[in-house]
């Protein structure tokens, strides 16, 4: 991993704050511990096939990151980060009616989209293709965040039918 001692810090930091979030996050008694590690295999494995291909066809590159030689894509981001988030907001939604679990991925989507804007105008960490844009983040966040709450939602309704 090259790159300047700001850059992996804020990769370092990241990894650091999410093992100890995911961990905390898998230790809490609410729910069956399968829906959060359903939620946070499905975003993890999905996040690589999908990364994967935006960074094969150059829609974002990843100059700086780990294991650089065998991933052209962001691992920690994809296996560990965005997972993590997804579990989190899984958790935090488990209850909830559609119109809140919209508006609760927004409080989310929106300062983690602003984020990446700022890593990728002042960092070496992402780099976007001219035609991408923060837009195309977001949108892209959104829909793959409510898919992986769709799938886990769809998973306990099998599964609770089959239990009954």
């Amino acid at each position: 991993m090259k790159g300047n001692k700001v850059e992996k810090i804020m990769l370092r930091g990241s990894m650091i704050f999410s093992l100890i979030s995911l961990l905390i996050l898998l230790s809490r008694k609410r729910r069956s511990i399968k829906d959060w590690l359903l939620a946070y295999l499905f975003n993890g494995i999905s996040n690589g096939i999908i990364d994967n291909v935006l960074a094969s066809y150059k829609v974002l590159q990843y100059p700086v990151r780990y294991v650089p030689k065998v991933f052209k894509s962001n691992v920690l981001f994809d296996f560990l980060v965005y997972p993590t988030f997804t579990v989190f907001f899984n958790q935090w939604t488990d209850k909830d009616k559609p119109k809140t679990i919209l508006l609760k991925l927004l409080v989310f989507t929106v300062p983690t989209t602003f984020l990446e804007y700022l890593i990728e105008k002042k960092t070496n960490l992402l780099k976007w293709n001219k035609w991408w844009k923060w837009y195309h983040t977001m949108a892209f966040t959104t829909f793959k965040s409510l898919g992986t709450k769709g799938v886990v939602e769809l998973v306990k309704k099998v599964s609770n039918r089959q239990n009954s």
